[in-house]
């Protein structure tokens, strides 16, 4: 299996601190073992308005000399300016369609990243969950249409915790159903499903051949294995389904009081222990 870590333990998102550069975290991560590396847009490693050309380059070159892949770009939700595809304020929507293609234009310059993770949005006192679907599956169409050109495969993710839209497995596959396009598939973050009390294996079989990328974190997005959660059985389950896309770490971003580089070696170390052990 494959392993990535998530850049937000490293970045101001959603804390401020601690914050690190992003030759800084290439090397801690691939000195711990990483295979990969999910980049969370956001400052201070990887804002795409704020990179030109030539620090592109330079950011390549740094992956490239640390042996660590670009496992996927995930586009930071929220903000003064919302990013949310299901916005009732067109210019919220139209603002977020061309930051999601700017981070997969990122993605590719960087580290050739065939992968978009995506948050389908939220809705607001005042708006109809019907109008919220209609405005979401239209702006991930689009994007979809887009990313086709480039190869890129949209993720679509069930983030119960954070937003109202798409909140379950069946919201994700009814979603990637009324899509409908090859290039549309499915992701899912534990902390969701254990938010919602549902079993996160369950999520591995009901989404199957179309789940292509997985979020992992214990409770309190703690690293797996340290607070409860049986990831036992969540690998098991992927590797029942002979899943072959990234096991990504998004965990340890809570709190100022984390330390991202005990965070991440604890969840490699754990879930390469659990990997070895598998039926």
């Amino acid at each position: 299996m494959k392993y990535s870590f998530n850049t937000w333990a490293y970045s101001h998102f959603p804390c401020w601190v601690p914050a690190y550069p992003f030759e800084e975290v290439v090397r801690r991560l691939a000195r711990i073992g990483y295979d990969g590396i999910e980049i969370g847009c956001a400052q201070p490693q990887a804002w795409p308005y704020y990179i030109d050309g030539a620090r592109r380059k330079e950011m390549r070159k740094c992956l490239e000399e640390n042996h660590i892949a670009v496992s996927s770009m995930l586009p930071a939700p929220g903000g003064g300016p919302g990013g949310n595809i299901a916005s009732a304020c067109k210019e919220e929507r139209e603002w977020t369609k061309e930051y999601w293609k700017k981070c997969m234009e990122l993605g590719l310059d960087i580290g050739d990243c065939k992968t978009l993770l995506c948050v389908c949005g939220w809705y607001i006192y005042g708006t109809k969950e019907r109008d919220a679907w209609k405005w979401a599956k239209e702006g991930l169409s689009e994007i979809a249409d887009y990313a086709k050109q480039f190869g890129i495969t949209l993720m679509l993710e069930p983030t119960a915790t954070d937003s109202n839209l798409v909140e379950s497995c069946d919201d994700a596959i009814n979603m990637m159903e009324d899509i409908g396009k090859d290039n549309v598939k499915l992701m899912f973050d534990t902390t969701h499903a254990l938010y919602r009390n549902e079993v996160p294996s369950d999520y591995v079989y009901q989404m199957g051949q179309n789940l292509k990328h997985v979020h992992m974190a214990d409770y309190d997005r703690k690293a797996p294995g340290t607070n409860g959660c049986d990831f036992v059985e969540i690998m098991q389950a992927l590797k029942d389904i002979n899943y072959d896309g990234y096991i990504t770490m998004e965990n340890g971003f809570p709190t100022r009081s984390c330390h991202p580089d005990s965070v991440a070696r604890q969840s490699l170390e754990n879930l390469k222990a659990i990997e070895a052990s598998l039926r």
